[in-house]
């Protein structure tokens, strides 16, 4: 490659955001400084790789149907600002990461910018639990896909959608320089301490609504178990949001940012109550017991409950084919439900130790312990970009 290659990598949420800073530090590795530009949307962490993103990334965080509608001028018009940057810079390749209703319009712009140049989707949607027809769409508007999970590939494959299965990037964190005792340390916590770990989400639509009852069941918590210490770990595009709402839950909390933080505070945990999503693969990782709750709009659940293919949203529920953690979700997430369930475990060492047991059965079941996803995605991009410039 003479000039260096142009590598376009678009995420639109925080979990996102970390992969693609994940993928473009192992592509620059391979490449070189002076053999790799990128450009495209990320959020903090892309942009310490040198992701320029023209706006906030904070904004295309929807979670909902009425939601996703009343938004729809706004992905519009980014989706339009993106596809300018690749008319602008013309990428060798682009990268579309999770995010499925912004990146499909995003990909669409681009193959009618550059029909030959290839466009790879990172994280395919779940269509082995709801809406199986977006592999037909996927396979007809991106030219390959990187598949997180084992069972995504035969859905995509049977569409025509060229798969690679990389593994699941969450399980490739590295929680060894987790230290419990320094979160201690940092916020002034005593060694003996319990810690209730709280992480409403990382979407403005799910902090909305899953921080009230998560606050609710903190309050009861905090009543009932004096010296009980409450960590909230915020992810930084939606920490001013966590904490207006954490000022309306009337008792002291600790919020914490960064990943340094967030891990240790994982490990320091008796229990976890999270939102779901990638953070309940991360405390698993961290040993960290937790309770699961989740509430959408009431129009997309009415909507989903005819959708949804499997019995759990919890990846660790799927792999395990049980309800090893518990959800409670829409109407059950409430606070005396939710504190009821975190009661139990702050109660009971034996039962935190058997849900860590089958948590981490779960994990060796999701492919812990392969090989680095990044390394694996970052073959395929480069295969996919020597290719291109042939």
């Amino acid at each position: 490659m003479n000039r260096p290659a142009c590598i376009m990598l678009v995420a639109a949420e925080a979990s996102g955001d970390t992969l693609g800073a994940e993928l473009a530090a192992v592509l620059r590795r391979r490449l070189g400084d002076d053999g790799v530009r990128f450009v495209g949307v990320g959020g903090a962490r892309m942009a310490k790789m040198g992701v320029q993103s023209p706006f906030d990334i904070g904004q295309l965080s929807i979670l909902g149907f009425l939601e996703g509608l009343m938004a729809y001028p706004r992905v519009v018009a980014r989706a339009d600002e993106t596809a300018a940057i690749a008319a602008r810079e013309k990428p060798d390749v682009a990268v579309l990461i999770d995010s499925w209703g912004f990146t499909l319009r995003v990909a669409k712009r681009l193959k009618r910018l550059n029909p030959n140049m290839p466009v790879v989707k990172y994280v395919g949607p779940q269509v082995w639990a709801s809406r199986p027809g977006r592999a037909k769409t996927l396979a007809g508007t991106v030219d390959h896909l990187l598949a997180i999970h084992a069972f995504d590939a035969p859905h995509f494959e049977r569409a025509g959608l060229s798969t690679t299965f990389v593994g699941n990037p969450t399980l490739a964190r590295d929680l060894s320089g987790a230290d419990p005792e320094r979160i201690r340390r940092q916020l002034g916590i005593a060694p003996d301490a319990p810690i209730l770990l709280v992480l409403p989400g990382s979407r403005p639509a799910e902090i909305k609504r899953v921080a009230p009852p998560f606050g609710e069941a903190v309050a009861l918590l905090t009543a009932t178990h004096p010296g009980l210490e409450v960590i909230v770990p915020a992810a930084s595009t939606v920490a001013d949001a966590v904490r207006e709402q954490i000022s309306t839950w009337g008792c002291p909390v600790h919020v914490v940012t960064g990943d340094e933080a967030k891990f240790d505070a994982m490990k320091a945990a008796a229990v976890a109550l999270a939102c779901s999503g990638t953070v309940t693969t991360e405390l698993a990782l961290a040993g960290c017991p937790m309770v699961v709750g989740y509430r959408i709009g009431n129009v997309t659940y009415a909507i989903a409950k005819h959708m949804i293919l499997t019995p759990y949203i919890t990846l660790l529920n799927i792999a395990a084919g049980s309800a090893i953690v518990p959800e409670l979700i829409q109407g059950a997430c409430n606070g005396a439900a939710l504190a009821r369930a975190v009661a139990e475990r702050l109660d009971d060492a034996a039962l935190r130790q058997r849900q860590v047991v089958a948590q981490n059965a779960a994990l060796d079941t999701m492919g812990r312990g392969g090989p680095d996803p990044s390394e694996r995605a970052a073959e395929v991009v480069i295969e996919m970009l020597r290719a291109a410039r042939a």
